[in-house]
């Protein structure tokens, strides 16, 4: 495993420590390094924006952290087996998932996280734009290699919606709700979206890439006028700016944990706790598959993740690709 950075080792002995005081000498024998190479890692923490004094006799003292997306940041502390074993930060990039796909094309790891702070050509499914202003958000992509089939990787779809409501539960306490096949709902707005791509052969996945985009601190102003949907975000749910750090790292460990029992027992899981996020299931619905129109109630998800609609006649269809809204 690669060794830990100096600043995400320093910044993980801050998170470890209740008083939130770490001594010079604590850090020079963690790193290895001397006292005066300690106080230039400080320094360059400092210029990043932490806000870290220094205390005669006790140490240092982490008074506040940026609210900016750094590998070492989202590293320090994370508690996950997998997701987040590297993590790559952009300022500005086309696509967290396009460059998520060339490390998969290089044979990079699974486990990457790609972030960047804004996107130019930020994507959602059937090729729709996705807003990505710089600074409000989360724009993030992950690297996977399961040893699953082709016809099984549509699942993790259902797995990266779980987690985003978890996360969003844990750090904000609000209640999301999942739409299928990708949306993340808060109060019936979209606060998120996912797009799933992968590179495959007939037997076998070479890889799959999470892509995950989020309203954080998104204002209304910012949001376009010509949306297919309502949108909302978190601080105009709670009325005030949330951590994207927090949310980005309660993310990444509820991603790893749905990610190693997906693994070990399947779809089932997965599939149980997204239903139960779901309020439109046994309700009316619409779903409209581009020329098709199907009526019906919906009925839950088969074992593959399609939608299953019943419809006036009695005929369980299955829905494999289109938008679904109540009747």
């Amino acid at each position: 495993m690669k060794k830990p950075a100096p600043r995400e080792t320093i910044l993980s002995l801050f998170s470890q420590t209740p008083n939130g005081f770490v001594s010079g000498a604590q850090i020079s024998t963690e790193l290895g390094i001397s006292r005066t190479a300690v106080w230039k890692h400080i320094r360059n923490l400092r210029q990043a924006g932490y806000n870290i004094e220094a205390i005669p006799s006790r140490g240092y003292q982490l008074i506040q952290s940026p609210d900016i997306l750094m590998p070492e940041a989202i590293q320090a502390g994370l508690e996950c087996r997998v997701i987040g074993s590297r993590v790559c930060c952009l300022d500005a990039t086309d696509s967290t998932n396009l460059q998520a796909c060339r490390f998969g094309d290089d044979g990079e790891a699974e486990g990457l996280v790609v972030v960047a702070d804004q996107q130019s050509s930020g994507k959602g499914r059937m090729g729709r734009r996705w807003e990505s202003p710089a600074e409000v958000n989360l724009y993030a992509s992950i690297l996977l290699r399961p040893a699953i089939l082709p016809f099984d990787a549509p699942q993790l779809t259902f797995l990266s919606a779980v987690a985003v409501c978890r996360a969003i539960m844990s750090s904000t306490g609000l209640q999301a709700r999942v739409k299928w096949p990708n949306d993340v709902l808060l109060n019936g707005r979209k606060v998120a979206g996912l797009l799933n791509e992968m590179s495959a052969e007939t037997d076998r996945v070479n890889y799959v890439v999470l892509g995950i985009g989020v309203n954080l601190n998104m204002r209304k102003d910012q949001f376009p006028e010509a949306l297919r949907y309502p949108a909302t975000s978190l601080a105009i749910a709670k009325g005030h700016p949330v951590s994207r750090l927090d949310f980005t790292r309660s993310l990444l460990q509820e991603i790893d944990a749905l990610y190693q029992a997906f693994l070990e027992q399947g779809s089932e899981p997965v599939f149980e706790a997204w239903q139960q996020l779901c309020d439109m299931t046994g309700k009316a619905v619409r779903v409209d598959c581009n020329d098709l129109l199907i009526e019906g109630v919906m009925a839950g998800l088969a074992d593959d993740g399609a939608l299953l609609v019943r419809t006036a006649t009695g005929k369980m269809e299955r829905v494999y690709a289109g938008d679904v809204r109540p009747a």
